[in-house]
């Protein structure tokens, strides 16, 4: 009677093998991890809560740069000054408690103001104003500091060109701080003394003619 055997070939498993490295088995909590570590990673790149917050982040440093710079960076320019001057000197012509004479403030007003103003009056605008304040000086009575910015406009329509051309040149610098100082003069000499010039009656002429000076010395430098 034929005998069947059955042999079975066993299997040796050995760190050599290369089946064996190339099969690797992952433990089931191994994978909850990964996919937990993955999720959580894609989820804060992506979260759109977190991208607005660096955003508003980065926004608000470029913000605090540039105003650290704008501050930092800031000088006086010509025009500047001469905003400055224009107003110190409309502001002397109303100003009371001053022995200045105002006249000598139409020409300044003329030499130091800004450019804008000076197009403003020589164009249709500037006509029609002196035009409108002409007829009211015929048949009203206007006080004497009103006519100041009168004739401060008339002026300046009917300059010619060789006198305007001084308005930024280093004569014209020269003429301003030479009526400057001739005012300066005439104010603090009416006042008797330093100490009088800030008086509470003639403070803001005061702090107009020194406004003025500082100006004039500012642009001739």
């Amino acid at each position: 009677m034929p005998t069947l055997s059955i042999s079975s070939t066993a299997r040796t498993f050995s760190p050599y093998n290369k089946p064996f490295l190339s099969r690797q088995t992952t433990h089931p909590h191994n994978k909850l991890f990964l996919h937990l570590a993955h999720t959580s990673s894609s989820f804060l790149r992506l979260h759109p809560l977190r991208v607005s917050i660096n955003r508003q982040g980065t926004m608000l440093k470029q913000q605090r740069r540039g105003i650290g710079t704008v501050c930092s960076s800031a000088p006086l320019t010509v025009r500047s000054l001469q905003w400055i001057s224009t107003v110190s000197a409309v502001v002397l012509m109303l100003a009371k408690g001053t022995a200045v004479q105002k006249s000598y403030l139409v020409p300044l007003f003329a030499l130091q103001a800004p450019t804008s103003i000076i197009s403003w009056m020589k164009g249709e605008y500037g006509f029609w104003t002196a035009f409108l304040a002409l007829l009211v000086r015929l048949f009203f009575f206007i006080p004497g500091e009103l006519e100041l910015p009168l004739v401060a406009l008339l002026l300046v329509i009917v300059a010619p060109y060789q006198v305007m051309n001084l308005r930024g040149a280093k004569e014209g610098v020269v003429v301003s701080l030479a009526i400057v100082g001739y005012l300066a003069f005439q104010h603090f000499s009416g006042a008797g003394s330093l100490r009088r010039a800030f008086d509470q009656g003639s403070i803001i002429a005061t702090l107009a003619i020194l406004c003025i000076t500082a100006v004039s010395c500012l642009l001739l430098i």
